[in-house]
């Protein structure tokens, strides 16, 4: 036995409580987009809360890599088997801007969604399982070695699966005004869930979806709103409502739920977002009160883009000689800006600490 969903939309009467939950989560999204809005430079808060979203989304399905260490990787990748968490946390910060980029050119797609999840799945765990191919055989959810009558859920067979996904591609295109957009995310990303095409990675590219539909129909100017925060937080309770639809048709409890993180997480990202304009502001002030040139001011902009630095990082960026980026980062260190977080005397790292604790999940 397998469960095969009904094509979208489904049957179902807003109340009340869904109706105030759609207006709260609405009211939220729109003050998130005021703050994006006024930014001088998108990426100051883009590049940093996408990771954030990678560490976490990543976390739901049992990484363990945090978001220094995922600021460290990138800002000097390695080939250490070890870190094979970090670059599975990498990959996703890469499939999404992957699919940011790919939306320049296509429409949300299942060509888009393949090329996504190739990306995703290059080179990490759960590479040698057809990335960027719709699966060609049965799989299901449940514990290491459940079979199809004790998993959790058993999602349609590949023929099903195949009727389904051309289904939800064709919901998908249509941008309905019959429905609300924010409840057409939450029915996709169940039916993405519910369809489960891929060998692994399904969760995660269910995730980036969310972003990838606010982005494709400039619902945000800039790409800030992300749930995995607020899926991992309640975690338990994010595959209970999924798996409720699926058992008893009970969307109004995953739509309600889908809100709050959505009123939650916008709320929560303009908070953050605001500290970190603070922030900026001060330290720019600082920069141009320390230094004639342009050069540490630009250098306190970038800590914010990329929080972990090294002196060739900031050579290449700024386009100055080792010495002149070396001179550069002292300044920052003695003002408390970046501390050295490696501990080596060669190939040393700088963390931007006070952006990385504005951003960083506060259990990291």
């Amino acid at each position: 036995m397998a469960y095969v969903p009904n094509p979208l939309p489904p049957a179902f009467d807003f109340d009340l409580s869904t109706i105030n939950l759609l207006a709260d989560a609405e009211r939220a999204l729109g003050e998130l987009k005021g703050v994006g809005q006024r930014l001088p430079n998108p990426h100051l808060l883009i590049n940093p809360f996408l990771r954030r979203e990678a560490v976490l989304s990543s976390r739901i399905e049992g990484t363990t890599a945090g978001l220094q260490q995922l600021l460290m990787f990138e800002a000097a990748p390695s080939d250490d088997l070890s870190e094979s968490d970090v670059r599975e946390v990498a990959n996703y910060v890469a499939a999404l801007e992957l699919g940011f980029s790919l939306l320049e050119k296509l429409p949300i797609s299942l060509r888009l969604i393949r090329e996504v999840h190739a990306r995703l799945m290059e080179g990490v765990r759960g590479h040698e399982q057809r990335p960027g191919e719709f699966r060609h055989i049965p799989n299901l959810i449940g514990h290491r070695g459940a079979t199809p009558e004790t998993a959790r859920f058993v999602p349609p067979p590949v023929r099903e699966m195949h009727e389904a996904l051309s289904d939800l591609e064709r919901f998908v295109g249509e941008r309905r005004s019959d429905l609300p957009f924010l409840v057409q995310l939450a029915l996709v990303h169940y039916q993405f869930e519910a369809i489960h095409p891929f060998m692994d990675g399904n969760g995660r590219v269910g995730r980036l979806l969310i972003a990838l539909q606010l982005r494709e129909q400039e619902y945000l100017p800039q790409p800030l709103l992300y749930l995995s925060a607020y899926f991992e937080y309640h975690r338990e309770a994010y595959r209970d409502h999924l798996l409720g639809v699926s058992r008893s048709g009970a969307w109004t409890n995953w739509i309600d739920f889908f809100l709050r993180g959505v009123a939650e997480q916008s709320t929560d990202t303009a908070r953050r977002s605001y500290r970190l304009l603070d922030l900026l502001q001060r330290y720019q002030s600082w920069a141009l009160s320390a230094s004639r040139t342009g050069n540490l001011a630009r250098l306190v902009e970038l800590v914010f883009v990329r929080p972990v630095i090294s002196i060739a990082n900031v050579e290449k960026w700024l386009g100055v000689t080792q010495p002149a980026a070396s001179r550069l980062v002292g300044q920052l260190v003695d003002a408390d800006i970046l501390i050295e977080v490696t501990g080596r005397q060669r190939n040393r790292q700088f963390a931007a600490h006070e952006v990385i604790e504005i951003v960083n999940p506060p259990d990291a």
